[in-house]
């Protein structure tokens, strides 16, 4: 339903303070910044427990970093309300039970959309030791077929790692994809997303992303083993994912692809991710995600600067410039290609030592001569000739 421009605002502050009241918020996110300072994009709120009690987590998401701060619910909302339809003209709020759009315009228009929420969440418990609420809930009976959860919707054991990974991508896609206007509030009669997740594995994340966006999307995942499509499909079957969410066999540089929104490939190893990336370009996508493996192939070639000598005598200081190296180099060949790139931390390195994530959103043309003269400036100070990425989009990194 749509409620009348005069009353949009303050209704929707009324929501969120209930929201708040009743422990059913589970997000908030602000956008369409206005404000003072130009870095700012957007403003995302999230309920999290900490030994005071419950917060309100605040991520001010900036052009080149984050600023995390935690409130009290009260005092989080106070910080809030003024905000809304001022330095931000737009605000999302989801509960278990709807999201509430709030758009407004400079001259003071504004409406309010309220709809039956896509994300659902079950409710978070009463009481001082409610749990979390998460966008993927543990009852959910596809994590249950994949092994991840038992039948009471409790993380099997060995799974717990899985089950806070695989919500803390669903949380991270979700802000991507907002920030990439690929969200459904930015694409209200636009027909379903096209999301391609490259050398999906079980896929625990490619399933996430179905129901994260339902009906919003077709999600195809893409596996070398042909037993784990099997699997994949006849989950998708039985839990009512298909035809939206479907499964099939080849490898990543195998794979055609015509035309995507978003394309995601989590620990590739080496080059797949590479190809993935390349892929992700060529397709046209909007928002791409990865998350390296195993970054091999410049080893070999990386010629250190003679203050670095001594301590690359050590492998493992080899190792680590080599995955820096390598990864810097996507990210700029990204900006190349028209993308602005974030790397950020996937999930803490306690769950997983592979936590790098490249985040890219295509934002202007390809071939910028800047962008290009600072991957080559950055392949020549480590002595880098080839690679793959770099091959694949055109772009030689040693011109002469």
């Amino acid at each position: 339903m749509t409620v009348p421009s005069r009353s949009a605002r303050d209704r929707f502050l009324a929501l969120l303070r209930a929201s708040v009241a009743d422990g059913a918020l589970v997000k908030l996110t602000l956008g369409r910044h206005r404000g003072a300072d130009p870095t700012l994009q957007n403003l995302f709120v999230r309920p999290v427990t900490l030994k005071k009690g419950p917060h309100l987590s605040l991520v001010w998401h900036h052009a080149t970093r984050d600023i995390t701060k935690n409130h009290p619910p009260a005092e989080a909302v106070a910080l809030l309300e003024p905000l809304i339809g001022a330095d931000f003209l737009d605000a999302h709020l989801f509960t278990p039970a709807q999201t509430a759009r709030f758009t407004g315009e400079p001259d003071g228009v504004a409406r309010l959309s309220v709809k039956t929420a896509a994300i659902a969440p079950a409710p978070p418990p009463s009481g001082h030791d409610r749990e979390k609420a998460h966008l993927i809930s543990p009852d959910a009976p596809w994590l249950h077929a994949l092994g991840v959860t038992n039948e009471q919707g409790r993380p099997r054991e060995g799974q717990a790692a899985k089950f806070r990974q695989i919500n803390k991508f669903a949380e991270l896609f979700a802000h991507l994809l907002a920030d990439a206007g690929l969200d459904a509030d930015n694409r209200p009669s636009s027909p379903p997303l096209r999301i391609v997740d490259a050398g999906c594995g079980k896929g625990y994340l490619t399933f996430a992303i179905s129901a994260l966006l339902g009906e919003q999307a077709a999600v195809h995942g893409i596996e070398a083993r042909p037993e784990l499509v099997t699997l994949c499909n006849e989950i998708a079957v039985a839990h009512a994912f298909a035809p939206r969410l479907t499964f099939t066999a080849g490898t990543i540089e195998e794979t055609s692809l015509q035309s995507v929104d978003a394309l995601i490939a989590l620990h590739a190893c080496d080059t797949a991710t590479d190809d993935a990336l390349a892929k992700g370009v060529a397709a046209g996508a909007k928002l791409i995600v990865v998350a390296p493996c195993c970054q091999k192939e410049l080893r070999a070639q990386l010629t250190a600067p003679p203050v670095l000598a001594g301590p690359l005598r050590h492998g493992i200081f080899q190792e680590r410039q080599a995955e820096f190296v390598t990864d810097a180099l996507r990210a700029e060949l990204l900006e190349w290609c028209g993308y602005r790139t974030k790397v950020l931390e996937f999930i803490s390195t306690e769950h997983t030592a592979k936590n790098l994530m490249i985040a890219a959103i295509k934002t202007r043309p390809p071939g910028d001569a800047a962008d290009a003269g600072r991957v080559r400036q950055l392949a020549a100070f480590y002595g880098i000739r080839t690679q793959r990425l770099a091959t694949q989009l055109g772009l030689k990194l040693d011109p002469a």
